[in-house]
């Protein structure tokens, strides 16, 4: 299972489209950010506060880092898609690896790819926080960042696999990749915060994982900008703000609590890994 392992990553890493593509959707997102959303936001909910920047900073990096964690495992699927449309999978089946260790090694691939680009999104996010004036994460938050990080890439690893396991062809392949692309955005409360959503498209949004992997994400990385920015303000104020904003999810005026989020990411994972499991069997 190693060498289809090492296999699998190898062939991914040295394809540059390939890991391109699969950071495509965080850079239209970024960049969306720089050229229109960034500004809109921050005159539209903080004004000329001090430590504004600082936190719409880390607010976009956050949900940078939860739509990574999914698109890029993604990507990375898509050498097993590959690898099934030209029949190379035939030809695992003749050699002495098991069906079982097949699966896991392109699991186990993409679990680790997702992992590594989520890495390198995290340092260029906050290269660019620091850049803008903002400061560097904590030890203790750091590490709470690398879990939640950890936790979604697993989450998402899972989640991924079983739809795109239907999937024979690269075209199919390809078309699956723009629509969860399109909607990371969207669902990770990027392009439009989440309280700007009607209450049932707010409950839509919160059944997804990525959007609890975005909120806990910047409950840690806004946590400093949030002192800052609401230090005179009234705890009402900061909970209104966070609760537009997509930081804390309100579920019929209950806050949902961050253990509950991180429950929530490891039963979604948990589930979908069992699903793989008869996905397998039913195949095999």
């Amino acid at each position: 299972m190693i060498p289809l392992i090492r296999r699998n990553l190898l062939m991914f890493f040295r394809d540059r489209a390939a890991v391109f593509f699969s950071l495509l959707a965080v850079l239209i997102i970024f960049a969306l950010y720089l050229l229109f959303l960034g500004d809109n936001l921050r005159m539209g909910t903080l004004g000329e506060r001090e430590g504004s920047r600082f936190l719409t900073d880390s607010w976009l990096i956050a949900g940078l880092l939860a739509a990574a964690s999914i698109t890029t495992t993604l990507g990375a699927f898509e050498i097993m898609v590959s690898d099934q449309s030209k029949l190379i999978i035939k030809d695992f089946a003749s050699s002495p690896i098991t069906p079982s260790k097949l699966t896991a090694g392109y699991l186990l691939s993409a679990f680790v790819v997702g992992l590594a680009m989520t890495l390198l999104t995290l340092l260029f996010g906050l290269l660019f926080i620091v850049v803008n004036g903002g400061n560097w994460l904590s030890l203790w938050r750091t590490l709470q960042v690398l879990g939640i990080i950890f936790l979604s890439v697993l989450t998402n690893t899972a989640l991924v696999y079983f739809p795109i396991s239907f999937i024979k062809s690269d075209n199919a392949f390809s078309t699956a990749t723009s629509i969860i692309g399109t909607l990371t955005g969207f669902i990770a409360g990027i392009y439009l915060p989440i309280g700007v959503l009607p209450q049932i498209g707010q409950r839509f949004v919160m059944l997804f994982p990525i959007s609890h992997s975005a909120s806990l994400l910047r409950q840690i990385m806004m946590a400093e900008a949030l002192d800052t920015v609401f230090q005179q303000a009234s705890t009402d104020m900061q909970t209104e703000f966070m609760t537009f904003m997509g930081v804390q999810f309100n579920w019929e005026g209950t806050l949902i609590s961050p253990w509950i989020s991180i429950l929530y990411l490891a039963g979604t994972a948990l589930v979908f890994y069992l699903l793989s499991v008869w996905q397998f069997a039913r195949r095999h």
